[in-house]
């Protein structure tokens, strides 16, 4: 069986004084994790939920005035947060050189290198369902549990979500928050599906090379390469730049404002743009089709790449959420009995698909072009990327569950 996993943004309606309830328990909620965050900062990051609770536990219920249930997700909201912040370190290893001619040398970074703790800025709580929420009423209010006692508040579904109540999908821990003076509850449902991708019927094995001047280039079986364009929606994120620069020059209360605007309407559109990519692709190829991505943890787009861009070009690729692409491809492939693997990026811009040579230097920045010094074969850089990683897809798929390119001799 195949688990979908999304989130459902709900839009809730709280009288004049249940706002006062919520907001008191998103901000002592989040007061409490600050205060665990503190406490696993100044104790060498212990992370075990188990242990975390039997110190802290008594503390949460009477200083701060969380509920038992609420005490228990505020510790194990920090240690996510953690971990997260743990994982974003290793994938972004510290760099330096000595000498102008040495090479760099990359070190990676665990939590000893943070130089205070990871604290919480936004009032927020998470809910469990039927403990912290629930849906009354026949499923048309919901009834929040908060440091008061419960309330009940109406809430709008959005259209494309109706379906989801159906009984078949199951709802997990919320999130609440307040933005602009709104509320919101964000739910994560998840659900299993009959059909599963299975490597014995695929139809279709489909590369994917992710970049900046195209946000992706695909190449499959039938030889066919796809470019997304990125130039338009680069030009866009450097609109979004300089408004936040001028923003953070002016330095008052009302340019924070704005650029806390800003980035929210950046965030949005980038989620749109990359919901658009990936249900472009799915719904291209359809049932049976083995997605190819290059593996990018631990990598910093560095080496290779980064020494050939400008700092704007830097800024953007290190900015641009590919991983959030990745989680949609995913969840958008399972649902329609598809896969998404990935693969070693090594020689993958490097390899030529005709002959196989692998010459760093074939591949031509300034004109964005491979061009083969053994056999000649000359390509858009990037559709090469695709076709290799398209070639390993095909290798996965007859049974070599960890493919790589290798060097083979001219």
């Amino acid at each position: 069986m195949a688990e979908i996993v999304k989130t459902m943004k709900l839009h809730i309606h709280p009288q004049k004084k249940d706002i006062a309830a919520l907001t008191e328990l998103t901000e002592s909620y989040r007061v409490a994790c600050n205060f665990v965050s503190c406490y696993i900062f100044d104790h060498g990051f212990p992370l075990n939920s188990v242990e975390l609770s039997k110190l802290l536990y008594q503390t949460l219920r009477t200083e701060y005035g969380l509920k038992s249930q609420l005490a228990q997700s505020c510790i194990k909201t920090v240690i996510a947060r953690y971990k997260t912040i743990k994982d974003q370190l290793f994938n972004h290893p510290y760099s330096s050189y000595h000498e102008k001619d040495e090479p760099r040398q990359y070190i990676t970074r665990t939590l000893d290198w943070l130089q205070k703790p990871a604290l919480f800025s936004r009032p927020q709580a998470d809910f469990v369902r039927n403990r912290d929420y629930s849906f009354v009423d026949g499923g048309s209010v919901l009834s929040l549990n908060t440091l008061q006692g419960r309330i009940r508040v109406s809430f709008d579904v959005p259209e494309c979500f109706k379906d989801y109540f159906d009984g078949s999908w199951k709802f997990g821990t919320g999130k609440i928050v307040s933005l602009l003076g709104e509320w919101y509850l964000h739910i994560p449902m998840s659900k299993e599906y009959g059909k599963e991708y299975s490597s014995e019927t695929v139809k279709h094995v489909v590369g994917i090379d992710r970049g900046l001047r195209f946000l992706a280039t695909t190449y499959d079986e039938q030889g066919t390469t796809t470019f997304f364009n990125g130039k338009t929606i680069m030009q866009k994120r450097d609109a979004f730049q300089a408004a936040r620069s001028e923003a953070q020059s002016r330095g008052t209360k009302s340019a924070k404002r704005v650029l806390k605007r800003v980035s929210g309407r950046e965030n949005r559109w980038m989620t749109d743009v990359n919901h658009r990519i990936t249900k472009t692709l799915v719904t291209k190829y359809g049932q049976g089709t083995l997605f190819v991505l290059e593996d990018l943890t631990g990598i910093s787009f560095n080496e290779e790449n980064l020494s050939q861009l400008t700092k704007t070009g830097r800024r953007q690729l290190r900015s641009w959420s590919f991983y959030q692409m990745e989680q949609m491809l995913t969840y958008k492939a399972h649902e329609t009995a598809s896969e998404v693997i990935k693969i070693k990026p090594d020689y993958t811009s490097q390899r030529c698909p005709k002959c196989g040579r692998i010459r760093k230097e074939n591949r031509h920045h300034d004109i964005h072009e491979y061009i083969c010094d053994c056999c000649g074969y000359r390509s858009n850089d990037d559709r090469i990327g695709a076709m290799n990683i398209q070639l390993l897809g095909t290798f996965y798929v007859s049974g070599d569950t960890n493919p790589k390119l290798k060097h083979k001799e001219n």
